[in-house]
């Protein structure tokens, strides 16, 4: 679905750079996904899926600002839950939160977000409703890069990482289908596999 809207795209010279610093020859948009209202339901359903086959259980639903945010709502009004979402800084002005809607202290909180590369913002939201008297035991997102430092950033704040996609499965997928081929499946396979040395090995950084 996403390699079909055109989510996925490709670049190699020069390749993307992420807010991370990362080099990439490969990008996920999935903000795309808020114009496309059929495939927008199937990821609400997809993740309405997955977390009752996970048996998750949780009293609000988050959304990472601002990606995480739409299908934050559409998933919380599918479920008939109580939503939040999490800024990335404070607002600077008025009451400064970091967090618009209601929590209630105790409450276990579900977060979605809709793309993890190193977790980065993940973890700045699950701290955050922590330090405002919520739990969060899960996160849930449209799609991964299976980055290793993620894999490391979420284990270090003791949270469970779901994705409906992944990196794995892109790669798969878009060399079945020739959406990717030749020289831009093998340079995606190799950034796979150290992502955060890639740009260096070669020659962009």
């Amino acid at each position: 679905m996403l390699l079909k809207i055109g989510a996925v795209t490709l670049k190699m010279d020069p390749p993307y750079r992420w807010v991370s610093g990362i080099f990439s020859p490969i990008y996920c948009d999935n903000r795309l996904l808020i114009s496309y209202p059929e495939e927008r339901r199937m990821v609400v359903d997809g993740f309405a899926e997955m977390i009752k086959r996970e048996g998750i259980k949780f009293d609000v639903v988050a959304g990472i600002a601002s990606s995480g945010i739409p299908h934050a709502a559409w998933l919380a009004e599918r479920l008939s839950k109580p939503m939040i979402y999490i800024r990335k800084k404070n607002k600077g002005y008025g009451r400064g939160k970091m967090i618009e809607g209601k929590l209630e202290k105790g409450s276990f909180v579900l977060i979605v977000e809709d793309l993890v590369s190193t977790a980065g913002s993940l973890v700045n939201g699950i701290e955050t409703v922590r330090e405002a008297g919520g739990k969060v035991e899960n996160c849930i997102a449209i799609f991964t890069y299976e980055m290793e430092k993620a894999k490391r950033n979420m284990e270090e704040v003791g949270c469970n990482l779901l994705a409906l996609s992944n990196f794995s499965s892109l790669l798969k997928i878009a060399k079945a289908e020739n959406y990717l081929g030749g020289e831009y499946y093998e340079r995606a396979l190799e950034w796979s596999r150290d992502p955060e040395g890639w740009g260096e090995r070669m020659g962009f950084e």
